[in-house]
């Protein structure tokens, strides 16, 4: 190992200028953990004229990322620049000049990250992307070290801080959705495109590279099932409170019995889960293992420093395995073939909201259905509309599986009495 480790960055900015920070504060603790000193040898990015929020000599800038590709004096990439096709293809192409690689890109590692890990050891490379999910919180080497002798069963989380604090502030404030989210654009936890955010693919996106790692299974973002909360409302909200419940949009990785669901939805949780009473933009993950029992991650899962600290441990990491000589072989391959569930295999309850005419037989014809399909109340709310001659009628299911739910759906819609369903959702927790 050379008397130092050299770093080239792709991208420069929230992060990047964390990961920079961070190495040139922290330099004293950097080298008591590995031996030597790290520094930044080249950055590209797309405008050297830019304003940027970290101080960096601008001799260290480019707007080639061949210069930093090429450089035989860099030992490691971060890439903090974001993108996937042509992202990957610079770091296949860093990966097999030798280099190690440390990435923050959950929508590359999400489409392309097999790939990536397989070109990573082939090459004797280490590919490390804690930061890539929950920001600063260290759930994937939670996985991977700190519970590799357990077996997970289940994970469960809020891992999109834009969609936990719109529903914050709709639940606490009762404020509408639109509002919230132009609250959170205004103070930057929201893009001023939030399609990933609110309709679940950022979330879907983490929770198929968690499945991977906790279930040693070859996972991708199309396995993953995703229902967004942009039509989630008010009266939703109102609603779940009512009936003792919170809702999340809440990312959902089960085992059972060798086979697996992942999914991503608006979710109820009793008021009691702890996940109920994670707010605003901080992320958490809960983890089943058959050994360790129930465990929960939690912090902050953005930001420029928690994400960034999660960027340099990565470095730190490759900087220890190039001292022992073992880089590339932390990588496995999969070790169970993929095996998702059927729906008649997933179990859940559900929450329903219903608006049926107000007349006698109503209840009769709806109860009935919910009989004819199996699936009975746990909880039930009826309440009038002012001025109309319908109610709304909210139920909470006992557990039933997913076939036989949307059977029951289906055939709720087609139901003369039911004017409307307006809205449905999973609920997890409780018996």
């Amino acid at each position: 190992m050379s008397v130092e480790v050299r770093v080239g960055l792709l991208g420069l900015g929230t992060v990047g200028s964390g990961v920079i920070s961070i190495i040139e504060r922290h330099q004293e603790e950097l080298r008591h953990q590995v031996g030597c000193p790290v520094t930044v040898r080249k950055v590209a990015v797309r405008n050297i004229e830019k304003q940027r929020p970290a101080e960096v000599d601008r001799s260290l800038l480019t707007d080639q990322i061949e210069d930093v590709l090429f450089d035989q004096e860099i030992d490691v990439i971060i890439e903090v620049m974001g993108g996937v096709d042509s992202t990957k293809e610079y770091l296949l192409q860093a990966l097999k000049s030798g280099k190690h690689v440390v990435t923050a890109n959950k929508d590359l590692m999400a489409v392309h990250g097999t790939e990536l890990l397989n070109v990573a050891a082939e090459n004797g490379c280490d590919l490390f992307y804690e930061a890539s999910v929950a920001g600063g919180i260290p759930i994937l080497r939670g996985l991977t070290d700190g519970l590799s002798a357990d077996r997970i069963t289940k994970m469960m989380g809020i891992v999109n801080g834009t969609t936990n604090y719109i529903l914050t502030k709709m639940t606490q404030d009762g404020s509408s959705y639109e509002d919230v989210l132009k609250q959170a654009q205004e103070l930057g936890f929201a893009e001023s495109d939030p399609t990933a955010d609110v309709e679940g693919l950022d979330a879907a996106r983490k929770m198929a590279i968690l499945a991977n790692l906790g279930f040693s299974m070859n996972i991708s973002l199309n396995d993953v099932s995703i229902k967004g909360m942009s039509s989630v409302t008010k009266a939703d909200l109102d609603y779940c409170d009512q009936l003792g419940y919170t809702m999340k949009l809440i990312g959902l990785a089960q085992r059972d019995d060798g086979r697996v669901e992942i999914s991503v939805e608006p979710t109820l949780l009793p008021n009691k889960h702890p996940l109920a009473s994670v707010h605003n933009e901080y992320n958490a993950v809960y983890v089943y293992g058959e050994a360790v029992g129930e465990t929960m991650f939690y912090g902050p899962g953005a930001g420029s420093l928690p994400t960034a600290t999660a960027v340099v441990s990565d470095l730190v990491t490759v900087m220890k395995n190039m001292r022992l000589g073992v880089t590339g072989q932390t990588i496995q391959a999969p070790l169970h073939q993929r095996s998702l569930k059927e729906d008649k295999e997933i179990d859940s309850k559900y929450f329903l909201r219903l608006r049926v005419l107000d007349k006698a037989g109503t209840f009769q014809a709806v109860t009935s259905l919910f009989a004819s399909h199996e699936v009975s109340f746990e909880k039930l709310l009826q309440m009038p509309v002012e001025g109309k001659e319908v109610a709304e009628v909210i139920v909470i299911t006992h557990h039933t599986n997913k076939e036989n739910y949307l059977n029951l759906y289906n055939k709720l819609s087609e139901l003369d009495v039911i004017e409307s369903i307006e809205s449905c959702y999973r609920v997890e927790g409780g018996k």
